[in-house]
């Protein structure tokens, strides 16, 4: 059994893994790849960059797998605190987001797949397969919409744990609160009213900065307080 500080030391490693991974191919990525609008630009810049465009797909894949081990962690490190926020946190964490990412990536390879030149796609001219590659990255976008819902739903239950556990300082719980509203109210602007979405979208990028300092003190403070040495409830 693990003391609560290295329990909360483990979760912040793989937490912080995420946290360098995942921005490849959400961010990097799509802005060397992604022409706004123009879909032969896009196509070609796949084409001339498929290496680079896989990167980008398992750098989407490999931090949804250590979500899954994140939120299993922080569950064995709130369990005591109150497990159903702790069941709560494990199910919007893990449970729902990850399927939908690893879903969404079948968009990104069939645009890959579109633009690969591949003979049984040569019934099509190239203008109509490159519309239909830049067809699937706007799906993948909104894919990236509805599961970035659950990225910030499991923030309230992560937020509430981390108030009451009595060994995370409080401020980081309301930081979480306000990431995981930024999250929310982003995704369904983007789906729902998208002429606003651009406007959102700037606040929203500022309050996500609310995850991250969390994420730093479990890697290096672990926890604090007379409950930090305690172990880890079975």
């Amino acid at each position: 059994m693990r003391t609560i500080k290295k329990q909360a030391r483990l979760a912040g490693f793989l937490y912080f893994l995420i946290g360098i991974t995942a921005p490849i191919g959400l961010l990097y990525v799509p802005g060397k790849v992604i022409v706004s609008g123009d879909a032969t630009a896009t196509a070609d810049r796949i084409r001339a960059s498929e290496s680079l465009f896989r990167i980008g797909i398992a750098s989407e894949l490999i931090p949804q797998v250590i979500a899954i081990f994140v939120v299993l962690a922080l569950y064995r490190l709130f369990k005591g605190v109150n497990e159903a926020r702790a069941r709560e946190l494990v199910i919007l964490g893990a449970l729902v987001s990850a399927p939908i990412m690893f879903v969404n990536v079948l968009n990104e390879l069939a645009a890959l797949i579109l633009v690969s030149g591949v003979a049984f796609l040569s019934v099509f001219d190239r203008p109509q397969l490159d519309a239909l590659a830049y067809l699937f990255i706007r799906l993948h976008t909104q894919g990236l919409d509805v599961a970035s819902i659950f990225w910030g739903l499991w923030l309230f239950p992560f937020g509430v744990l981390a108030v009451k556990s009595g060994f995370i300082p409080r401020i980081f719980g309301y930081l979480l609160f306000v990431a995981g509203f930024a999250y929310v109210v982003n995704a369904f602007t983007s789906l729902l009213v998208p002429q606003y979405a651009s406007q959102v979208g700037k606040v929203a990028m500022i309050l996500y900065f609310g995850e991250p300092p969390i994420m730093l003190w479990l890697l290096i403070m672990g926890a604090w307080g007379p409950r930090a040495n305690e172990m880890v409830p079975a």
